[in-house]
């Protein structure tokens, strides 16, 4: 199928996903790269139990506050 049909498809609110291979689809620049930090006991400890009130993982409760953190540092700027 041509990219032009299948805008057409999209444009007239036809479900499109099964003509996409979501299994090679990326999202740019939101690519992951592994790290090791080193914090200080009370910290993740907090961290943990803030994680846990919420249900997830201590790692997401990371991500979420420096994203957080970063988005409204940007609208300061």
């Amino acid at each position: 199928m041509k990219a032009e049909e299948l805008d057409k498809k999209f444009d007239e609110g036809e479900d499109i996903l099964d003509y996409c291979d979501l299994s090679t689809a990326k999202r740019p620049g939101l690519e992951t790269n592994n790290i090791t930090i080193n914090l200080p006991q009370w910290l993740l400890r907090t961290m943990e139990k803030e994680a846990q009130k919420i249900g997830v993982n201590t790692e997401t409760i990371i991500k979420f506050r420096l994203a957080e953190y970063y988005n409204h540092q940007t609208i300061k700027d």
